[in-house]
């Protein structure tokens, strides 16, 4: 009977040569293959060079008491103290003459944030465009 039983014992291992040489074989073949493929060359599209600089800004100045001022930098660089309804007919004028010509507003760092968004957002109903802030860099 102890025949019989070694007879009937199941075989719990697994055979691994064949994933063996399956997987050298598979080693071999990309050995072989990498070296002979060539990176692919990618066509990048290409732009004109503008051939007018860009413009400068118009930049608006919020003082610490809350006051405006235009200073034009492709002008003659002068500040002039405005209020808020000449500001928007001076700023429509200059971007009449040069639509491209952005505004910025630079305010002074003691006012309310909020007094810098009203005049961004008064702009903005106005339709005029390319508005930014102007910050200090360190």
């Amino acid at each position: 009977m102890s025949q019989r039983r070694s007879k009937r014992r199941l075989m719990n291992e697994i055979n691994v040569v064949p994933y063996i040489d399956v997987m050298l074989v598979l080693l071999i073949i990309f050995m072989i293959t990498a070296p002979l493929i060539q990176p692919s060359q990618i066509e990048l599209p290409e732009i004109g060079k503008s051939a007018a600089p860009p413009a400068e800004p118009l930049e608006v100045t919020i003082a610490s008491n809350g006051k405006l001022t235009l200073r034009d930098r492709a002008g003659t660089n002068e500040e002039q103290q405005v209020n808020r309804n000449q500001l928007v007919e001076l700023i429509k004028a200059r971007q009449a003459q040069n639509a491209d010509q952005p505004v910025v507003i630079a305010a002074d760092k003691n006012i309310r944030y909020e007094e810098v968004i009203q005049v961004m957002d008064m702009l903005q109903q106005q339709q005029i465009r390319k508005i930014g802030l102007l910050t200090k860099s360190k």
